[in-house]
């Protein structure tokens, strides 16, 4: 009979684990492991491989909505509890900005403004010059001071009352799509490095290399780091490698159908701290809406997030105009995209409009390109798993995702949700 560990888990093989990859997936999926109970930190190995940081790409750039109405619904519901948890457990409200919030449809015209500012004080400018973006903004800072007969049109329209930062003159209608008992938000770069330092403060390590191959058979994962010559190749022996690498997935197992979509996005402190709302615009700007640069009348639709920490994050259209890099430390950012959002988040509220702006940022998203996912479970060679192509959800799906994978590997089989509709060998 098999005799209990001093952590109440039963005698097993050693598992040496490696997981490809330190975004939110990779991240949370160490966490849950070491929270398994069969884990045993004086037995097992867990190895986060990473090539160029934790949250360094679309984890550290994203949005942060947690919603119950999102995609896949196997997953959404256990994900989405696991938020709750995780927050209460690691007081995520001031750790990683854990909240409730509304979110809604906002239809819009937007005003004409001045010409682009340039970067403020401290900005981050990913992939691009300061000298590449050019003007100055026209200094104005709104009261907010408005009339009896302006909450009225409002109120008229839907508007939440407190929904105070969208400007009287640009908003037209309003459509609440959540509230704050199905919707939620967290900060994800806080939020994917805590989940990452609570692992490794119950025994898990985070290497920096990139992954240049794994052996299937022989469960050997190989990487290079900056630190040793690429005729230098390190190795890590593993008996379980689970392959967290989001749009790089097909670069270490080429069958995966994982593309990938470019998004950029800015983050804006505004001149006051506003209320907690997730926006889904839908934007006219009339022609020539910007001073001094001919444009024609068009029609966009930018994400706006209130996020804690006194902040606003705002993202546009993805793009396909730049292929994916080697690592998140190559990837590219369109200044002119940024100014975009910038400009169109900026034609509705004034609070962004005369806010300042802090990052101006790309990242890429994984895309299941055949037969939906994302993909979280075994692949056909034993000992090897998969759990990517969360596309924009990627966040909101972590905690679940990492959770059915630390009983995937060390169960052989999970509990707490039906994923067979996310099986990898479907379509690999």
């Amino acid at each position: 009979m098999a005799s209990s560990t001093a952590n109440g888990s039963t005698d097993a093989p050693p598992k040496s684990i490696v997981i490809i990859g330190g975004g939110i997936i990779g991240a949370s999926t160490a966490y849950y492991l070491t929270r398994h109970p069969k884990y045993n930190p004086n037995r097992d190995s867990i190895t986060i491989l990473e090539a160029t940081g934790i949250a360094s790409g679309a984890s550290g750039k994203a949005g942060g909505l947690l919603a119950l109405w999102a995609y896949p619904s196997s997953l959404v519901p256990l994900s989405f509890r696991l938020h709750k948890e995780l927050a209460a457990e690691h007081d995520g409200a001031t750790r990683w900005g854990y909240r409730a919030l509304g979110v809604g449809s906002i239809d819009c015209v937007g005003r004409p403004i001045s010409a682009s500012r340039i970067p403020g004080k401290g900005e981050e400018v990913q992939g691009v010059h300061e000298s590449s973006i050019s003007g100055t903004g026209d200094g104005n800072v709104s009261l907010q001071k408005r009339s009896a007969e302006s909450y009225k049109r409002l109120r008229k329209i839907g508007l939440p009352s407190d929904l105070d930062w969208v400007s009287f003159d640009a908003a037209r209608g309003y459509d609440s799509m959540g509230s704050e008992r199905d919707t939620a938000q967290v900060h994800p770069l806080h939020f994917t490095t805590s989940m990452a330092d609570l692992a490794t403060e119950k025994g898990a390590k985070v290497i920096i290399g990139k992954c240049t191959s794994i052996g299937t058979k022989s469960k050997q994962v190989t990487y290079t780091t900056t630190t040793t010559s690429p005729s230098e190749p390190q190795v890590l022996s593993a008996t379980d490698i689970i392959i967290t690498a989001g749009p790089w997935t097909p670069h270490i197992y080429p069958s995966a159908p994982i593309g990938n979509t470019r998004a950029h996005s800015v983050v804006i402190t505004p001149t006051r701290e506003i209320s907690p709302y997730a926006l889904f615009t839908s934007i006219s700007l009339p022609k020539n809406y910007k001073a001094g640069v001919p444009s024609r009348a068009q029609h966009v639709t930018p994400e706006i997030y209130a996020r804690p920490f006194n902040s606003v994050y705002a993202c546009g259209e993805g793009d396909h105009l730049a292929p994916l890099p080697s690592s998140t430390a190559d990837v590219e950012c369109d200044a002119s995209r940024c100014q975009d959002i910038i400009d169109h988040v900026s034609s509705i509220s004034d609070e962004l409009r005369d806010g300042t702006v802090t990052a101006r940022q790309a990242c890429y998203l994984p895309l299941v390109e055949v037969g939906g996912g994302p993909l979280v479970g075994p692949t056909a060679d034993e000992g090897v798993w998969m759990a990517t192509g969360h596309t924009c959800w990627g966040i909101q799906n972590g905690p679940g995702t990492g959770k059915l994978m630390s009983e995937f590997v060390m169960d052989g089989e999970v509990a707490s949700a039906d994923v067979r509709g996310l099986d990898p060998r479907r379509v690999l």
